[in-house]
């Protein structure tokens, strides 16, 4: 049964129902879409943007050549492995705990300012016009004065910056792990591209080292703006955060072709330029949060940097109905767009792919992998959308646990596929991985 509000007061043990559940209204703008809108609009509008500026740096790299396009292919994907260990569990953590605190400082500071206003409210009243005052006439007067000290306090009160714990041990950690992101991708660039398959006799190695090298440098923005922007996402702004990455992303498709063709610095101007725009998005978000979020002014004790390493418990606000109608209503969502996109990436997949490189062999590959990209799309929007609810609900415990496992599997199939079907076995391993990654959140 469907309240006024969105929310599905009746949900059955059959776990496939959350799947079903007033399916019609997967796309109505009621109390609850209209909220999941306002959220997830913008920060699905900021992870689009990254992936698009990427394209546009791809397919000017592409002009450059095909060695080139091939050892900056392997750069970020070597970038990325490394960087994902990081970005993933500290902008999610980062996120569910800043909304934590944030829901439970504001519950905390509504109750002061209330007790604040009847103590007011108290010592303002004499005790000879009690005795004058009729008994039921007392009531009235003491809201009189509660209302009156309410409006007092929020009009001389200063507005005064939130005090997120979290939010500064975020900062803190992210700085950490992407100074030493950048040193060990500096120091150890060459046999970690041995690692990937770059042999030390290839023509990619040596712009393949060059490009990562400078990449990396911009690690620490990275990972600080990540870091920030679940900061913000813990406060439901998704919006700030995709205007940074707005500017950053142009700002990165604006000096490519600048540094890449006009400086004719090739693979070096490409990382140039990106790691400039990465710095300045960071630069962008920690202004906006240093307005918002008293970062500096806060002592050892009151870091909780240990909190990181443990499991939450329970929903801040221990709504749990309104947790499951959430759950059920994103995880539709999930399922519609993973489809739209899997119809979109199939249809522009195959008659773009020219727009980034006119090399037969490469083409001919990316035709392989087609198919297992546009497919496999429901199956990652439903992965992530299950990563999402287990975060939430701070389960991070069977989430870490859950994706050793998956990961587990998932190798021992892409070692053995990859050994006896080459090329199309790795894609059949990665669509085992993402079908393992979903099969788990939806056991959960």
């Amino acid at each position: 049964m469907m309240s006024e509000d969105g929310y599905n007061t009746d949900f059955p043990r059959n776990p496939l129902y959350i799947f079903f559940s007033d399916f019609r209204s997967v796309l109505k703008f009621d109390e609850l879409g209209l909220e999941i809108a306002r959220i997830a609009l913008p920060a699905a509008l900021a992870l689009t943007a990254d992936p698009i500026a990427s394209l546009v740096d791809t397919a000017f790299i592409g002009q450059i050549g095909p060695v080139e396009l091939a050892a900056v292919g392997v750069s970020i994907a070597l970038f990325n492995q490394v960087s994902r260990i990081a970005i993933f569990p500290l902008v999610s953590i980062t996120t569910s705990f800043v909304a934590e605190e944030d829901a439970c400082s504001s519950q905390q500071n509504t109750v002061q300012d209330h007790k604040e206003c009847i103590e007011i409210g108290v010592n303002n009243t004499k005790e000879e016009t009690q005795e004058l005052i009729p008994e039921n006439n007392k009531d009235s007067i003491s809201d009189e004065s509660k209302t009156s000290c309410s409006i007092f306090s929020v009009s001389k009160s200063p507005v005064k910056k939130r005090n997120i714990p979290s939010a500064s041990s975020a900062l803190i950690i992210g700085g950490i792990l992407g100074l030493l992101q950048a040193v060990l991708l500096i120091s150890a660039a060459k046999p970690l591209l041995s690692f990937m398959g770059v042999k030390h006799d290839s023509p990619m190695l040596r712009p393949a080292q060059r490009y990562l090298s400078l990449r990396s440098l911009g690690a620490p923005a990275v990972l600080l703006s990540l870091a920030t922007q679940g900061v913000f996402r813990g406060f439901k702004d998704t919006t700030t955060p995709l205007y940074a990455t707005v500017i950053g992303d142009v700002t990165n498709i604006i000096l490519d072709p600048i540094f890449i063709f006009v400086f004719r610095l090739g693979v070096t101007g490409a990382a140039t330029a990106h790691v400039i725009s990465q710095y300045l998005m960071c630069g962008i978000l920690l202004w906006k949060l240093m307005g918002q979020v008293d970062i500096f002014n806060m002592s050892t004790k009151h870091l909780q940097l240990c909190r990181f390493m443990k499991n939450a418990s329970a929903f801040a606000k221990k709504d749990y109905k309104r947790a499951a109608a959430t759950a059920s209503r994103v995880l539709q969502l999930g399922l519609v767009l993973g489809f739209l996109l899997a119809v979109i990436l199939g249809a522009g997949l195959h008659f773009g792919a020219r727009l980034f490189t006119k090399d037969d062999e490469v083409l001919h590959f990316i035709s392989i992998g087609l198919p297992f990209v546009a497919g496999t799309q429901p199956i990652n929007a439903l992965a992530f959308v299950f990563d999402g609810v287990n975060f939430g609900a701070s389960d991070f415990g069977y989430a870490a646990a859950s994706l050793v496992l998956v990961a587990i599997v998932s190798i021992l199939c892409l070692l053995f596929l990859s050994s006896t079907h080459g090329f199309i076995g790795l894609w059949f391993g990665l669509t085992i991985y993402m079908s393992l990654r979903a099969a788990v959140g939806f056991w959960r």
